[in-house]
C-alpha cells in the first residue's frame, strides 16, 4: 500500500473506533436512565399495606395510626409511683413509654421508642433486646430528683414490623409495664384546673388532654432523617411540653425540647430567665440528620407564666409555623 494512503487508513479506524464508543456510551446512558426510571417508579408505587394487627399481637398492645403515617403504641407506666419535688407524677407527665414504626418497604419498617424504665429493670431489658435484634441508641435521665430514681431508654430497629413488636414484648416482658390494659380515659379540659386554651394561645399550639396532663407537641421545620429515611415528626422528633395541675393554677410541666446545635444555648437561656429548669441535655439518636440534641426540663409555678416562659424558648427555634 502506498505510504501516503495510511494516514486515511488511520484516520477511518479512528473514526470506527470513536463511532462504537460512542454508541456504546449512548447505550449505557440510555440503560442508566431506564434503571432510574425503574427505581424512580418503585420508590413512587405505593407500600403493600401492614397489618398493623400483628404489631398489637406482638406487643400485646394497641397502638393507633399518627396523621404524618408512623403507627405509634404508647405503654404509659402505670405500675409506677413516682415523685418530683413533693409532685406525684402521672404517666402521661413523664413516664411514657412508646413505640413507634415507620414502614420502609413492603415487608419492613423502621422502629424508633423510648422505654421508661426502673434502674433495676435496666440491664435484662437492654440484653434481652440485643438477643432481639434491637438496638440502643440513648440511655440516660429525663427529670431530677425523682423517687424512685427512673431511667429511659431509647431504643431503634429495621425488619418485619411483627418481628420487631415481638422482640420489644419479650424485653417489656421484664419489667412490671402493664401491657394488654385499656387506656385510662381522658379528663376533660374543664376539669384540669388550668385554663388550656389560654396556654394554647401563649404557646401558639394548641394540644390535648391526656390522663390529666396538657400536651401540647411543636414539630421542627425542617426533615429529619436517620439512616437517609425520612422519620415523622410522632416518632420522637416534635418538642413535647407537658402540664400536669398542682393546685391554685400552678402546673408542674416537663418535655424536652428537640433542638440542632446552635439554638442549645439561646433555649437554656430562655427557659432561665423564665425560672424554668434544665434537667437533662442528650441525643436521642445515632444516625439523625441534622443531628439532634434534646432538651429536658421541669418546673413548677403558675401555668400561665410558664407557658410564657417556654413560648420565649420556642421563638428560639426553626419550629414549624402553627396552623
Amino acid at each position: 500500500m502506498n505510504r501516503h494512503a495510511w494516514p486515511l487508513v488511520l484516520a477511518g479506524a479512528t473514526l470506527v473506533l470513536a463511532g462504537c464508543g460512542g454508541r456504546e456510551e449512548r447505550e449505557e446512558a440510555s440503560e442508566s436512565a431506564a434503571q432510574e426510571q425503574h427505581e424512580k417508579a418503585q420508590t413512587q408505587r405505593p407500600l403493600a399495606p401492614v397489618d398493623w394487627k400483628q404489631v398489637d399481637a406482638g406487643l400485646g398492645k394497641s397502638g393507633a395510626l399518627q396523621p404524618d403515617g408512623a403507627y405509634k403504641v404508647g405503654m404509659p407506666r402505670s405500675d409506677l409511683h413516682v415523685t418530683v419535688g413533693g409532685v406525684a407524677v402521672k404517666p402521661a407527665l413523664a413516664l411514657g413509654s412508646w413505640v413507634a414504626f415507620k414502614q420502609v418497604t413492603d415487608s419492613e419498617a423502621m422502629l424508633m421508642g423510648d422505654l421508661v424504665l426502673l434502674e433495676s429493670e435496666v440491664s435484662p431489658v437492654l440484653g434481652k433486646l440485643q438477643d432481639g435484634g434491637i438496638e440502643q441508641t440513648a440511655l440516660h435521665n429525663h427529670v431530677l430528683h425523682e423517687s424512685p430514681r427512673v431511667m429511659y431508654m431509647h431504643i431503634g430497629g429495621h425488619g418485619a414490623p411483627a418481628r420487631l413488636a415481638a422482640a420489644v414484648h419479650a424485653a417489656l416482658a421484664l419489667t412490671t409495664t402493664p401491657l394488654g390494659a385499656p387506656a385510662a380515659a381522658a379528663a376533660s379540659a374543664g376539669s384540669l384546673g388550668i385554663d388550656t386554651a389560654q396556654i394554647g394561645q401563649i404557646l401558639r399550639y394548641h394540644g390535648k388532654v391526656n390522663g390529666g396532663v396538657y400536651q401540647v407537641g411543636v414539630p421542627r421545620a425542617e426533615k429529619i432523617t436517620a439512616d437517609g429515611i425520612d422519620v415523622p415528626p410522632s416518632m420522637g422528633l416534635a418538642t413535647a411540653v407537658n402540664f400536669q395541675p398542682t393546685g391554685g393554677g400552678k402546673a408542674a410541666i416537663t418535655g424536652d425540647f428537640v433542638l440542632i446545635g446552635t439554638e442549645v444555648n439561646p433555649v437554656i437561656r430562655a427557659l432561665r430567665d423564665n425560672r424554668i429548669a434544665i434537667t437533662a441535655l442528650h441525643s436521642h439518636m445515632l444516625t439523625d440528620s441534622p443531628h439532634l440534641f434534646f432538651m429536658h426540663f421541669w418546673a413548677n409555678d403558675d401555668a400561665l407564666k410558664l407557658a410564657r416562659g417556654l413560648r420565649a424558648a420556642l421563638d428560639k427555634m426553626n419550629v414549624k409555623k402553627p396552623g
